[in-house]
């Protein structure tokens, strides 16, 4: 059931409806996809392992752990490796458009908006509404991990650790290689005598963009400034939403001049606030500095190299889990990964979740999900018309 066969050597007509399922299903969880990349993981958790049964909880674990030691927003190409794995290159490239376009015509439209206006005025009861579901969604999909990622004590101490040296400050990247290491040296110290020097070392694919360097002048930007100046963000860029702020503040308001603090800071909030993933703030950038030519430069530049990088890692992934040391490794990635996963879970909680009405909202959203099974998809939907009429009444 959880074979990738080659999709070419399918008849025809079944690889049409493998195409026209991807395609359905990205574009609709790309709708509903608020709350940022825990929330987008756990929807497809729910929608492809648990329903659809597209992979096993395991691979898709591996995929997760994957996208985190690569650049790039987590939640795009977890919707990549998931649709390359369902329908080839065709899929992951159907999965990939259909889960972004949502967020990056939305966000086209508030750029647009903003233009005129010069605000954009938010929908806040139904964001209100929104977040708490999506808080019920993430802690049923973290149940669910939890059971196929913690192993054992030695999972569970690495997925332990990565919490402690997170919330000591220490970033996402150094914790999942450490992780990784210390599970696979552990699980293999049998075999560690005299072959110390010949252990495999994980590193990112890509490295760290302390030396990142644009090369465009603010006379001289245009489209293609635009598209290979946000191809460089997204081929760098590691970490949260708040990281991209600060690369585009170093990039456009201090480097370019071409943005003010507060264009720069309404354009991230709207990447925010749209459903999908956030790096869609280049889409709104993209359209402040060049209309809409600008804003498809943008977008494209930024989410290409998600493309380019799960294309080549995916075939590899099953390589590495077929390897003792690397399976090792994956376990103690996994474990850390569900681990960071939890701590952004928090903190989104405590954002959202902040009286009686988003209290007792989350937690009948949990029962509705863990005791009656109903689709996330439509408890969002009733979450933000329920924050909505909420808002008219008090």
């Amino acid at each position: 059931m959880f074979s990738n066969p080659d999709v070419k050597a399918l008849p025809l007509p079944e690889r049409h409806r493998r195409y026209r399922e991807i395609a359905t299903v990205f574009l609709r969880l790309g709708i509903v996809a608020f709350g940022g990349p825990a929330a987008h993981i756990a929807m497809m958790e729910e929608e492809l392992v648990q329903k659809r049964k597209w992979v096993a909880r395991e691979q898709f674990m591996d995929f997760l752990g994957a996208t985190n030691l690569i650049p790039g927003p987590n939640s795009t190409e977890m919707a990549l490796h998931l649709g390359f794995t369902r329908g080839g290159l065709a899929g992951l490239v159907i999965s990939g458009v259909c889960f972004i376009l949502p967020a990056a015509l939305s966000v086209l439209v508030l750029a647009v908006l903003y233009a005129r206006h010069g605000q954009v005025r938010e929908l806040t009861g139904v964001m209100d509404g929104i977040k708490p579901v999506v808080m019920a969604v993430i802690l049923q999909a973290l149940l669910r991990l939890g059971k196929t990622v913690i192993k054992g004590p030695l999972a569970l101490g690495a997925a332990v650790l990565a919490v402690g040296l997170n919330l000591l400050g220490i970033s996402e990247i150094p914790l999942l290689l450490l992780a990784g290491a210390i599970v696979m040296l552990v699980e293999n110290r049998s075999h560690l005598s005299g072959r110390l020097a010949a252990v495999p070392l994980m590193s990112p694919l890509v490295p760290p963009a302390a030396g990142l360097s644009m090369g465009t002048s603010a006379a001289s930007i245009g489209t293609a400034g635009l598209f290979f100046t946000f191809f460089k963000i997204g081929a760098f860029l590691y970490g949260s939403g708040y990281v991209l702020l600060a690369f585009l503040e170093s990039e456009f308001v201090t480097r370019l001049g071409v943005l003010t603090n507060q264009q720069l800071l309404d354009a991230v909030a709207v990447g925010q606030f749209t459903p999908g993933p956030v790096f869609t703030t280049a889409t709104f950038i993209g359209y402040l500095l060049g209309g809409y030519g600008g804003a498809a430069a943008a977008t494209a530049g930024i989410f290409l190299p998600s493309f380019v990088l799960v294309f080549f890692l995916n075939p590899i992934i099953p390589r590495l889990r077929a390897s003792k040391w690397f399976s090792a490794a994956l376990d103690g990635v996994n474990a850390a990964s569900l681990a960071l996963m939890a701590v952004v879970s928090v903190k989104l909680g405590i954002s959202s979740v902040t009286g009686w009405f988003t209290a007792a909202l989350a937690a009948l959203s949990l029962l509705a999900l863990l005791r009656f099974r109903i689709n996330s998809f439509y408890l969002i939907l009733a979450g933000g018309l329920l924050g909505f009429l909420y808002q008219l009444v008090f």
